[in-house]
């Protein structure tokens, strides 16, 4: 029988998690650290085996279910039943604070992904073994960086912008609270938390006197690292041409950040992004949910 224990996310689950996650190697250490970070307020945990040769993050949301957020086993480890032991005692420990179903699917804000990338095949079938039922897919979109857009429409959204009186400017990290208080008022406390999490974000405002901006839109990078999103257009503002300005600002800061690609994270609207910068769907993921009895 395979030990699992309560483990710190270290450099040797980082490590794990980029040997084991062979489409997410790059930034694999950085979600171990986001995941290791989340709102305040998560119940979370971190179960591994003694030798951390597999370990799974879990967490409780909002609505009380149980999320799976990351589960990874050493290739050499494979084979002997830690990725099944890695779900029974996180199932316990989801259990134990009052979840009646588990689910192998992101808990926003702070996730890894929206669920099972279907090239993780062993995770999937993991998953149906134990009894978990798909429930709902997702996607995302990549756009190739720099990204490619119409220079002409992007120039006429510029001017279009400056004769409403609308500017766009970056938020540094510190200086988010107008924006994140407009994220939250608009929408909702997880896109408001990853708006202050993010490595860049960028926001449109009525031009006015400094704390007295009409805020009307915003975007950023990298809450989930790596990736875009979320973003955000107020209905005030809708048909000017706000979001396609602050995704092209958030694309151009990553491509700056050396990022030759960006993943468009649980995109909804995929004709907007194919058309303002030519992203394309590509990573498909199921969700998984089974009632804990």
């Amino acid at each position: 029988m395979t030990d699992i224990l309560p483990a710190e996310a270290d450099g040797s689950l980082e490590r794990l998690a980029a040997a084991a996650l062979w489409a997410d190697a790059e930034d694999a250490p950085l979600v171990v650290r986001r995941l290791a970070g989340p709102p305040g307020d998560r119940v979370w945990t971190v179960l591994a085996t003694p030798d951390r040769d597999g370990a799974v993050f879990a967490s409780i949301g909002a609505d009380g279910a149980g999320h799976i957020d990351l589960i990874a086993v050493d290739p050499a480890a494979q084979g002997r039943g830690i990725g099944r032991a890695l779900v029974g005692a996180a199932e316990e420990w989801m259990r134990a604070h009052g979840a009646a179903e588990a689910r192998f699917a992101g808990n926003p804000p702070c996730y890894a992904w929206p669920g099972i990338d279907v090239r993780y095949t062993p995770a999937a079938c993991l998953a149906e073994r134990l009894g978990y039922e798909q429930y709902r897919v997702a996607w995302n979109m990549t756009a190739d960086l720099p990204a490619r857009y119409d220079e002409a429409e992007h120039e006429a959204d510029l001017a279009k912008l400056a004769a409403a009186g609308v500017t766009v400017a970056a938020a540094p990290v510190g200086e988010r609270a107008a924006v994140a208080a407009f994220v939250r008022e608009q929408w909702n406390d997880k896109w408001a938390w990853e708006a202050e999490n993010a490595t860049g974000l960028h926001y449109a405002f009525r031009n006015g006197a400094y704390r007295d901006e009409e805020i009307l839109g915003f975007a950023a990078w990298g809450a989930r690292p790596l990736w875009f999103g979320p973003m955000g257009t107020a209905p005030a503002a809708r048909g000017l041409g706000v979001g396609r300005v602050l995704l092209r600002r958030c694309l151009a800061e990553q491509a700056a950040a050396g990022q030759t690609s960006a993943q468009i994270g649980w995109v909804g609207p995929l004709r907007f992004y194919s058309r303002a910068v030519g992203a394309r769907a590509e990573r498909v993921f199921w969700l998984y949910r089974r009632a804990l009895g």
